[in-house]
């Protein structure tokens, strides 16, 4: 075997686990409920394929409702995570001492430590009836008698923007911090103020870690089931939701597979649109990200 073959069968050799969990886990997975999306029952144990689930799902208002909910809410998660996670990163990357770096990131990297549930149920321990905050309003007497902050769009939005804060934060502090200093001193000496330097340097070289974060922020946030039904109760109205009650609730593994594609592909498009917008591709988002 000679040199060239020994890379080729190296580089194959390195490949092969990531290829086995893209094959196994992803691509499998996919291919078994696209085929399911597409059965319908048309008696005991008796199918056919055909695309009844897709038009059983643009047939219920309710379908569309919940999915255009989940989407509109997730966008504004997002754009609150990018508010909240920007200045986080830009002291971060370019205030913060090297010594400091190092014990912000684990400090942000502390919610990951513990599971989405507990997460969840701390934020329910601070926000129910006779929670934490509840007690505190009612101790300095800004209260008469117990609130009751659970089970609404503003706990749940407050849940998730917790939970994916860090996916945000990073991207956005490893393109800040490839920025050279001198462009924002350069920015500064040829007359420009704060905002100026904030919106015609910084956010333009940041503009691929905005994007990454926003997409990874957005496809978690859209995907997300916990949060929102622990968080939000009854009203959670999350598709995420609509999609387990099909699976567990209604036994209906069909539906379910169905509706989990046309997630897939309403985030996908969301993603699509904004990189149009942004005007940015995917490549390279990943690639300076």
């Amino acid at each position: 075997m000679n040199r060239r073959d020994a890379r080729r069968l190296a580089l194959i050799l390195l490949f092969m686990p990531f290829a086995l969990w893209i094959a196994l886990l992803i691509l499998l997975p996919h291919i078994g409920m696209g085929v399911l999306s597409l059965r319908e029952k048309v008696g005991p144990r008796q199918y056919e394929f055909g695309f009844g689930n897709y038009i059983d799902f643009a047939q219920e208002p309710i379908y569309w409702n919940t999915l255009l909910r989940t989407g509109s809410m997730s966008l504004l998660v997002t754009a609150l995570a990018l508010i909240i996670g920007f200045p986080i990163a830009y002291y971060i990357a370019k205030i913060a001492g090297r010594r400091s770096r190092g014990a912000l990131f684990l400090l942000c990297l502390v919610p990951l430590w513990v599971s989405d549930l507990i997460r969840a149920y701390g934020w329910i321990l601070l926000l129910r009836e006779t929670g934490i905050i509840s007690g505190a309003l009612q101790y300095v007497g800004l209260v008469s008698q117990p609130v009751e902050m659970l089970y609404n769009d503003a706990a749940v939005i407050v849940g998730l923007v917790y939970t994916v804060m860090l996916f945000m934060i990073v991207p956005l502090t490893s393109t800040l911090d490839g920025m050279d200093d001198a462009m924002i001193e350069a920015g500064y000496n040829l007359g420009g103020n704060g905002f100026t330097v904030l919106r015609r340097i910084i956010i333009p070289y940041a503009m691929p870690g905005i994007v990454s974060g926003c997409i990874i922020v957005f496809m978690l946030t859209a995907g997300s089931y916990l949060t929102p039904v622990l968080l939000g109760g009854k009203n959670s109205s999350w598709f995420t939701e609509t999609i387990y009650e099909q699976f567990i609730t209604r036994y209906n593994w069909e539906a379910g597979a169905a509706f989990g594609f046309l997630l897939l592909a309403f985030t996908s498009l969301v993603v699509w649109l904004g990189l149009r917008l942004s005007g940015q591709s995917l490549t390279s988002t990943v690639a300076r990200s």
